[in-house]
């Protein structure tokens, strides 16, 4: 009787513990969604800052105040190379996804560090673009036009300056832990913030300098 006492709350006892175990796994679950639902909100509020900026630029691209205008001082090769080298890193940042989905830390953590690198030179050509620009004289004071084109372009090159930062710890992170939940989120992430600055960069291209060089 005693026997069957114990039997019966091991029994129960283990039970309990399983089903705790897989609403601890649930909740956690729920958590991750939560914070991709929430990163999602955050990228809803970028493309509405964005969409105001060059909203902005498009309104005020012929105000140079009888100062220099884009079509002069805006060397195209440089920014083309800057296109081509963002464009290669979202598409190694695909590389380290299908390498994250294969289970292969390695190979995830190198093509993070591929894309890192790419978006880290395209940092390099943008601010060196911006310290010409400034020896040209065009500052963000010097008219309307360079005002809205320092902001808009800044404010892209903030957001890859931030992705990097990011990256860089997220890379840290899974050479300490690995592939887990938590870090397959932070890489899904990363990977669509990086491809949304693509998207917004391609904008830029096309509004800022193509129309306005040509």
């Amino acid at each position: 009787m005693a026997h069957a006492i114990d039997t019966h709350k091991g029994a129960h006892g283990h039970s309990a513990h399983g089903s705790h175990d897989g609403h601890h796994g649930h909740d956690h679950h729920d958590q991750e969604e939560m914070k991709t639902f929430g990163f999602w909100l955050f990228l809803i509020t970028d493309v509405i800052l964005f969409g105001t900026l060059f909203a902005t630029f498009v309104v005020l691209r012929l105000n140079t105040a009888g100062g220099p205008t884009g079509a002069e001082l805006i060397e195209l090769p440089g920014i083309i190379a800057s296109t081509f080298i963002l464009l290669t890193s979202s598409f190694t940042s695909g590389i380290a996804l299908l390498e994250m989905n294969r289970g292969n830390k390695k190979g995830l953590i190198l093509w993070l560090i591929i894309t890192a690198l790419l978006g880290a030179s395209f940092i390099y050509l943008e601010v060196t673009e911006f310290i010409h620009l400034v020896h040209e004289g065009a500052t963000i004071g010097t008219s309307a036009y360079w005002s809205a084109f320092f902001t808009l372009v800044g404010t892209h090159g903030l957001h890859v300056t931030v992705g990097l930062v990011w990256m860089t710890a997220l890379i840290i992170q899974l050479s300490r832990r690995g592939i887990t939940p938590v870090t397959k989120r932070k890489v899904n992430i990363i990977s669509l913030y990086w491809h949304f600055l693509d998207v917004v960069w391609i904008f830029v291209f096309t509004i800022v300098y193509l129309m306005g060089v040509m």
